[in-house]
């Protein structure tokens, strides 16, 4: 006859590992816990300008930290702010090694607790970011007109390209080093007495335009991708204007302060022969008063 189970204690064997399968399921239930009680990232939005690119999300972290991945489409995952409690992290280092690829990131939540990070094999939480192709979305930077000239009819205007944090063999690259012909900068030029606006592209960085003599003038640049359907202008540069008064000014000082000079020559020569002229009267009217020498 088989005697009741209920009676019989379960074997020491049987005891410990029914402890270990009670242990992990307590554990599984703990780390899910944890994590539906920590807020998930989201807004997540690239902020990016001559390829500086930086991951932003929401909210503040108050019981969790979080861990950012960035990946390629390939999904190869690398942790970036490993850990971290700010809302950004900067991932140019990674975008910069080929801006013509297109690359993800997600933003993982880990709860907290006595200070420290709840261990679990529960994945936890993590928002996808939209994808992001350095090339395509990063916005241009203010461009800086670096030099200008009007001289008569003609106004020369030299745009400085700005730099990136693109590297090739430990040499930062220029806009132009990055796009090439698909830069174009705009020149909007007027009349400092008009308001009406003419423009002119360029595919180099310097304009040759014609104006009239005589005229101030006022421009700003903008640079231009023309081949990205959005997100293709850069903000308008600061306003420099020519100032044909100056110019005139100048000349005009030049050639007074050349005048007073040969003018004061002559006047310093003029006085130099006056008094050698009066002191060679001198000795001679002197000569003719001395008495003469007895025979």
């Amino acid at each position: 006859m088989v005697p009741p189970i209920g009676r019989h204690a379960l074997r020491p064997e049987a005891a410990a590992a029914l402890t270990l399968l009670l242990g992990w399921i307590l554990a599984q239930v703990a780390g899910a816990a944890g994590a539906a009680n920590v807020l998930v990232a989201y807004n997540l939005t690239w902020k990016s300008t001559n390829f500086k690119t930086i991951l932003e999300w929401e909210p503040k972290p108050i019981n969790h930290i979080y861990t950012v991945q960035i990946s390629t489409r390939l999904g190869d995952w690398k942790n970036k702010c490993f850990h971290t409690t700010a809302t950004e992290c900067d991932l140019t280092d990674e975008i910069i090694k080929n801006v013509n690829q297109t690359y993800m990131a997600r933003v993982f939540s880990y709860p907290v607790g006595n200070g420290h990070t709840t261990s679990s094999d529960v994945e936890p939480p993590f928002t996808n970011s939209p994808e992001f192709t350095p090339y395509l979305d990063t916005n241009l930077g203010q461009p800086r007109v670096h030099s200008f000239k009007s001289v008569g009819t003609k106004l020369n205007v030299t745009v400085e390209d700005a730099r990136t944090l693109v590297r090739i063999n430990g040499t930062f690259l220029s806009l132009r080093d990055v796009f090439g012909k698909d830069l174009t900068y705009i020149l909007y030029y007027w009349k400092a007495s008009s308001t009406g606006k003419k423009s002119t592209k360029t595919n180099t960085n310097e304009f040759l335009i014609d104006v009239d003599k005589g005229e101030n003038y006022c421009f700003s640049v903008q640079a231009v991708i023309p081949s990205r359907r959005t997100n293709s202008k850069s903000p308008e540069s600061s306003t420099e204007c020519t100032s044909q008064e100056k110019g005139i000014f100048r000349e005009l000082s030049f050639i007074i302060g050349t005048v007073l000079f040969v003018v004061i020559i002559f006047i310093i020569v003029l006085l130099v022969s006056l008094y050698k002229c009066r002191k060679a009267r001198v000795r001679r009217s002197g000569k003719e008063t001395c008495p003469l020498n007895d025979a």
